[in-house]
């Protein structure tokens, strides 16, 4: 069977405490895990929220300390968890064709639900930030931004194209501050995208701060070192350095 391979909800317990004498004992509740299993040797696991929905950080555990942490519960999964993720997945299906079709009600409202089963959900707060960014909603968009900001999920290589989408988004509305601080997150996860270091320089480009423009060309340099053919990375550049 090809990897990864979804493992279902396992659970893990601290070492139990027990008191002078032998007089008390305290142990402490099971927490819920989704694993997966990545190799033959490593297995993935990630907490589930109040929700039975895995959220939160993803880590990596080697076979040996993987059985030594966690015990099965068989049926969890199928039962708790599977039929949520199953919603979850179509609420943000129709939110996103809602978006597509440009029905901006429909797909926050689709996107909110989904945002009510799992808060941190990647596709969620992404399609949010893009109707919000449309709207000028300011107040809601530094709430998304604040979540995507801090759950590094938002930026792993399967979100490729929705992250690069509300960056854009964040750029033609005129948010080149917030488009910064976004593609700059981006970067500290992925340094070697000569993609993102083009975003980033049209960020700083249109913010045009003291400094943007030496910014800008230093990332469109870096973007051309990574990839030399990139044509398109290579015209804003000589547009850049012709300016006055």
């Amino acid at each position: 069977m090809p990897y990864p391979q979804t493992l279902g909800v396992f659970s893990k317990r601290p070492p139990a405490k027990t008191g002078t004498g032998g007089t008390t004992s305290d142990k402490a509740s099971a927490t819920y895990w989704y694993v997966r299993r990545i190799d033959d040797n490593v297995y993935e696991v990630q907490p589930l929220n109040s929700n039975n929905i895995p959220a939160g950080l993803r880590t990596h555990l080697s076979k040996g300390d993987f059985i030594r942490q966690f015990t099965p519960e068989p049926g969890f999964y199928e039962q708790r968890t599977l039929p949520l993720l199953r919603s979850l997945q179509k609420k943000l299906e129709l939110g996103a064709r809602y978006l597509d079709e440009r029905l901006l009600g429909p797909a926050e409202r689709e996107f909110m639900k989904a945002a009510m089963i799992d808060e941190e959900n990647v596709e969620a707060n992404l399609g949010l930030g893009t109707i919000y960014c449309e709207q000028g909603k300011t107040q809601k968009l530094t709430k998304v931004l604040r979540i995507l900001m801090n759950n590094d999920d938002t930026f792993r290589e399967e979100q490729r194209h929705l992250f690069n989408t509300f960056g854009m988004s964040l750029r033609k509305q005129g948010l080149a501050d917030e488009a910064v601080a976004y593609y700059a997150r981006a970067l500290a996860m992925n340094e070697h995208d000569e993609n993102l270091h083009f975003n980033i320089a049209r960020a700083f480009h249109q913010r045009g701060q003291a400094g943007d423009r030496t910014l800008c060309i230093r990332h469109l340099r870096h973007a051309l070192e990574l990839n030399p053919g990139f044509d398109e990375a290579q015209r804003f550049l000589d547009f850049c350095e012709n300016q006055s």
